[in-house]
């Protein structure tokens, strides 16, 4: 192995190692940006928990965690495990999560609804294919997580994997 090949190798593990710190912890110092655009209305599709229709983000005068997520992101399938496992321990608060995908020829709906369903989705799931809901939130990674209170307010917000235990501090300080 030449020194050129012992840099380039050295910089792709940098690189990997740097993008997997920032999908477990996020970025530091994220707000978000323009909560006043909140809430946001979105898409709801026909999946398992999900009517197809349309609903609030936040839910107004509940508590909802917002996830949001794309089908290609492999630590969302985590975050989605981690609040199926919280999600029946705070029944009243609300669960959406929402991708920005837009669905077209290669990804439509339907494999959406299927990807929902084979992650153990189980609560509405949405379509925000313009980003507004990312926009709204200062949102720059994904998986993202948000927690309103009731009156709509982000209480809680996350850029990468959101672990159990800070959800639940979260959401115990809320409902």
């Amino acid at each position: 192995m030449n020194r050129r090949q012992v840099v380039t190798a050295v910089t792709g593990l940098g690189l990997t190692g740097g993008s997997l710190w920032v999908a477990q912890n996020g970025l530091s110092g994220i707000q978000p940006r323009d909560t006043d655009q909140l809430p946001v209305r979105v898409e709801t599709l026909d999946a398992r928990g999900s009517s197809a229709g349309e609903t609030a983000v936040p839910s107004p005068g509940t508590v909802t965690v917002v996830d949001l997520f794309a089908t290609w992101c492999a630590p969302c399938d985590d975050q989605l495990k981690i609040l199926d496992t919280i999600r029946p321990e705070y029944p009243e608060a609300e669960f959406v999560s929402v991708t920005n995908e837009r669905p077209s020829e290669t990804l439509t709906r339907t494999e959406i609804s299927e990807w929902w369903n084979r992650n153990g989705g189980a609560w509405t799931v949405g379509l925000d294919p313009g980003s507004e809901l990312l926009a709204a939130f200062g949102a720059d990674g994904l998986p993202y997580i948000a927690i309103a209170d009731a009156s709509g307010t982000i209480q809680f917000s996350h850029s990468g994997l959101a672990g159990e235990e800070a959800l639940r501090n979260e959401l115990d300080a809320l409902v």
